[in-house]
């Protein structure tokens, strides 16, 4: 087994944070990510950085410090991660999710891509600019938030609402999930996040009538659920091509050597093998039942029955997608909004667009750069209530045999040493020239 002194750093400090075992399991119930806060913070401090913490609840602490620049005139570019993670049943995995094993050359641990391993990046990408006696060409705003995988309710939102102060000057910023490697048509190419869907987590509610195990009871709440949780997960949402899902498939189709008129957009996608596990849920809408709640015994019929359902609408669609859902499950089952959030939609070009393909193909120089929308969401939500503009770039280079869609709130979540390497110094590259 690797020894913790054998790593190089960035897989040290990413194998540590894993070791915080901060997870969040919703609705507010969280391990709290506290210590992984104060021990972010002191490498902040030992680079000569004045960490600020927040605390948004007990135990909910995100870190935030401002970097100076060359240029002080220059806009400042927030860089930004999470330190919480979704809960990892150890039953399940062949190691111990919060162990940080290192095996077959990889980091395992839940957090291992979602996402300690690009706050791992940022600290070293610092070192690798300030411990050599430079600075960064324009102010950067540092900060890892808690609460990101339960809405952000406890961390970047609580931050923005509360110290939108410590953003002064920031137009950009830049966080998961982008900037790593797939293989299309055998030739690795990057993808570069430049926007992410909607957010509508909601509730079922249906009532009936409690009775005894036995009875003839049509009011059924468990049933009357069950029928409206069935049309919600089945329901087919309809392809819709924004403008980054267009000139994506646009160069996919150029890559894979198709006519984009002949193939259709679902075909195309899955062609692309691995990478199809985040570009399919991009083309439309998707609602997905994740959690049911009814009752306390076998032989009582419960008078309610909840379930929830993760809806991801594409950006700017949401009230047409929720006035969808009120019909699919009928008048007779009550919808409860637990949680909304925008979408995001910027455009590939302009000068961090040029900055992070610049700082991609300097590494590997001949692969292709091409954008695309996440069909999840971040904190850059958040930010853009500020008016800062946010994209996806936590470089990875990556084995074509690698499922890299599936590490996100997976079994086995692991990262390749040799790819956290290749993030640190394009990070690097980045953050310092930029």
């Amino acid at each position: 087994m690797t020894s913790p002194d054998d790593l190089e750093e960035t897989a040290r400090i990413a194998q540590q944070l894993i070791r915080f075992d901060t997870s969040n399991y919703g609705a507010g119930r969280s391990n709290g990510e506290t210590e992984a806060a104060e021990y972010l913070g002191e490498h902040l401090s030992a680079l000569g950085l004045t960490p600020e913490f927040v605390d948004a609840a007990p135990r909910r602490t995100s870190v935030i410090a401002r970097v100076e620049g060359r240029d002080r005139s220059l806009p400042a570019l927030v860089v930004h991660g999470h330190t919480d993670v979704v809960p990892a049943d150890p039953a399940n995995w062949t190691v111990d999710p919060f162990a940080g094993i290192i095996r077959d050359g990889m980091l395992w641990g839940r957090g291992a891509v979602d996402m300690k391993n690009m706050d791992a990046m940022i600290i070293t990408a610092l070192q690798d600019i300030l411990g050599t006696g430079r600075q960064p060409h324009r102010d950067l705003v540092i900060a890892f938030f808690a609460d990101e995988e339960d809405g952000s309710r406890f961390g970047s939102h609580f931050v923005v609402e509360n110290r939108p102060e410590l953003f002064e000057g920031a137009t950009e910023a830049i966080s998961e999930v982008g900037g790593y490697s797939v293989f299309i048509n055998s030739h690795r190419s990057y993808l570069l996040q430049t926007g992410e869907k909607a957010l509508l987590w909601v509730k079922l509610i249906a009532r009936g009538t409690a009775g005894h195990g036995s009875r003839l009871i049509p009011n059924n709440a468990v049933t009357k659920l069950a029928e409206a949780v069935a049309a919600l997960g089945r329901r087919e949402w309809p392809i819709r091509l924004t403008d980054t899902t267009t000139e994506l498939l646009d160069e996919l189709a150029r890559l894979m050597g198709v006519d984009p008129e002949l193939v259709g957009p679902d075909e195309l996608v899955l062609s692309t093998g691995t990478a199809a596990g985040f570009i399919q849920a991009t083309l439309r809408t998707t609602s997905n039942p994740t959690l049911l709640n009814a009752g306390y015994k076998h032989n009582v019929i419960p008078d309610t029955a909840e379930a929830l359902i993760d809806i991801r609408p594409l950006p700017g669609e949401e009230d047409a997608v929720l006035a969808e859902v009120r019909e699919l499950i009928g008048d007779d089952i009550e919808l409860v909004v637990m949680h909304r959030d925008i979408g995001l939609e910027n455009p590939f070009e302009g000068r961090l667009v040029e900055a992070m393909t610049a700082a991609l193909r300097a590494h590997d120089a001949d692969a292709p750069v091409l954008p695309y929308l996440l069909s999840g969401g971040t904190d850059n939500k958040s930010l853009a209530r500020l008016g800062i503009t946010g994209y996806g770039f936590a470089p990875l280079q990556l084995p074509a045999n690698l499922d890299f869609p599936a590490m996100f709130h997976g079994v086995d979540e692991r990262v390749p040493l040799d790819a956290l390497v290749f993030g640190r110094r394009v990070l690097t590259d980045l953050l310092l020239n930029y």
